[in-house]
């Protein structure tokens, strides 16, 4: 548990934060940020100040679509060897994760990264070998590298990237609660820099503030905010500096910019989101499992899916209610026995939010 005494300038953040006698809304977009938050109390120091921090679609295995996890489950089933990280082969599908999948003989592998992947591909060359490749800008550029570097013909990706900043309009445009402040994510930052963000402070005269993930970096973030409320003049402020440059990552950006192209998707717990997703293009559809296996997960097309009965994740990745408010939250979902995603991710604010119950 961090501890305000023993770091001087916290301590007085937090001092100076009391002594205005706030009541403001914050938002994140990080399952990191969330983490340090909770892990350090932080998220009860800043409630005794005024401050209340809500985890918004900050988790890419959480925002992943019942129906993404239902193609992987098709090509599973149609022969594919999947592969894809260990949070995503436990996300509950409409009925089975593919963790159990694994269990009754399907090839699923868990995987650290496409490159892994790849060397499967290699190693098999008489099978399909299909990648789940989720994620937001940080883990874009390194789908994108891959392909470039022409893999294996019997290699495929399910693309299920997404990008913030769209998603954060979203948000706001949806007016389902009043957001004073967003704390915007590192990781997403030092890829895409500043820029992206600046539209936001523009046309909802919001502050932002790109924060870091140590909990001083964190009060830094909130102490910046108020700032640029106090002074009405909302921008997007860089508290990350030691890693994130204005300009990002300009070889990460060339690399996603040659391989993807901008799409309208849905995330979950929201409508479709325009400009937020990434797909393949069309030089690349060798690579694209949708065109590929566009026979084996036809009948999704139209499907309507369902959330899991009960599963409160949707309105947690909207920031409108928190782990706790959930009936389902240790009761009947634990990290054990997940019913949502919010609790099978080390990002999901609920898995986040039972590690730590101990120290609360």
């Amino acid at each position: 548990m961090f501890s305000l005494n023993d770091n001087k300038l916290a301590h007085e953040i937090v001092s100076n934060i009391k002594k205005k006698k706030i009541n403001l809304k914050f938002m994140h977009v990080c399952g990191t940020h969330q983490d340090t938050l909770v892990k350090h109390g932080l998220d009860f120091f800043l409630k005794d100040c005024g401050i209340e921090i809500g985890q918004g679609p900050g988790c890419p295995v959480c925002v992943t679509t019942p129906k993404e996890i239902e193609e992987m489950i098709f090509l599973a089933k149609n022969g594919k060897i999947v592969t894809t990280f260990g949070d995503m082969i436990r996300v509950p599908g409409e009925k089975k994760s593919l963790q159990n999948l694994k269990t009754e003989g399907y090839d699923i592998r868990t995987v650290y990264g496409i490159e892994d992947a790849v060397l499967i591909a290699k190693n098999n060359p008489d099978k399909e070998i299909v990648f789940m490749a989720v994620g937001f800008e940080t883990t874009a550029p390194t789908t994108a590298s891959a392909i470039l570097k022409n893999p294996p013909e019997n290699f495929s990706i399910l693309c299920c990237h997404r990008t913030i900043p769209f998603a954060l309009k979203t948000i706001i445009d949806m007016g389902e609660l009043k957001i004073d402040g967003l704390i915007e994510p590192g990781h997403v930052s030092t890829i895409i820099g500043i820029e992206p963000y600046e539209f936001i402070s523009r046309e909802y005269n919001i502050p932002q503030v790109i924060a870091g993930f140590e909990p001083i970096d964190i009060l830094m973030g909130v102490w910046m905010l108020i700032i640029q409320i106090e002074q009405n003049s909302p921008f997007v402020q860089n508290e990350y500096s030691r890693a994130v440059k204005r300009e990002g990552n300009i070889k990460a950006q060339k690399v996603m910019n040659k391989v993807f192209e901008v799409c309208d998707v849905k995330w979950r717990g929201f409508p479709i989101i325009p400009k937020s997703g990434l797909v393949l293009k069309n030089d690349f559809d060798q690579y694209d499992s949708r065109k590929k296996f566009e026979d084996d997960i036809i009948d999704l097309q139209n499907y309507k899916f369902k959330e899991p009965k009960g599963c409160r994740c949707g309105e947690l990745l909207r920031g409108l209610i928190s782990p706790r408010e959930c009936p389902l939250f240790g009761v009947k979902c634990f990290p054990d026995n997940p019913i949502g995603p919010c609790m099978v991710s080390i990002e999901g604010s609920c898995n986040i939010e039972f590690k730590y119950l101990k120290n609360k």
